[in-house]
């Protein structure tokens, strides 16, 4: 008997990972693609822009400037 609930409880728990896959699939179309992109590319430019303050190649004034306005343009 012990069996049997531990593989009820094993299938009701893959069906709920494989429902909340579907629905993650099936939602991901609602997302404008062109939001997607611009948050990557702006997350891009912000690590270059710290590994350019890393690298000494900015100030920090400058740095911090910078990126607020990278940060307020794609808001």
């Amino acid at each position: 008997m012990l069996k049997h609930v531990g593989l009820l409880t094993h299938l009701s728990g893959s069906l709920l990972v494989g429902a909340a896959l579907i629905v993650a699939v099936a939602t991901a179309g609602c997302i404008s693609s062109s939001r997607i992109n611009n948050q990557a590319s702006t997350g891009q430019q912000l690590q270059d822009l710290e590994k350019s303050y890393r690298d000494g190649i900015i100030t920090q004034k400058e740095y911090e400037r910078l990126k607020k306005a990278l940060i307020r343009k794609n808001d």
